[in-house]
């Protein structure tokens, strides 16, 4: 049976790594890492109503701006149910994501079946 190295057990170091892949370990390595100005810039959003609602999410910056409508599709055994919610942008990077109501005014919350 052969014998494997253990983690201390190192048969070749990275220093003797051949200089083009250490380079490309480096730069995935680089473009990994979060730039701590970048992270300034995300945008956290909040979800209020429906079946997404005490939801937060981070969007990263290189996104771009968050879309002033998310839909959210819950499919199950029965008919899929469609929820849209409406960016409400707050001061800074931050927005509250409101659940639409549906038509006739109703919303989630005022299904007796609940």
């Amino acid at each position: 049976m052969p014998a494997y190295p253990g983690p201390e057990d190192h048969s070749r170091s990275r220093a003797d790594e051949h200089p083009e892949r250490r380079r490309t370990r480096e730069r995935a390595l680089s473009e990994n890492a979060t730039d701590p100005a970048e992270a300034d810039d995300d945008a956290v959003l909040l979800f209020v109503g429906g079946p997404l609602d005490g939801r937060v999410e981070v969007r990263p910056a290189r996104h771009g701006e968050p879309p002033q409508t998310v839909t959210h599709v819950h499919l199950h055994d029965g008919p899929k149910v469609v929820h849209r919610y409406d960016l409400q942008p707050l001061p800074g990077q931050t927005g509250v994501y409101h659940v639409r109501p549906r038509a006739g005014g109703r919303t989630d919350e005022d299904d007796p079946a609940d």
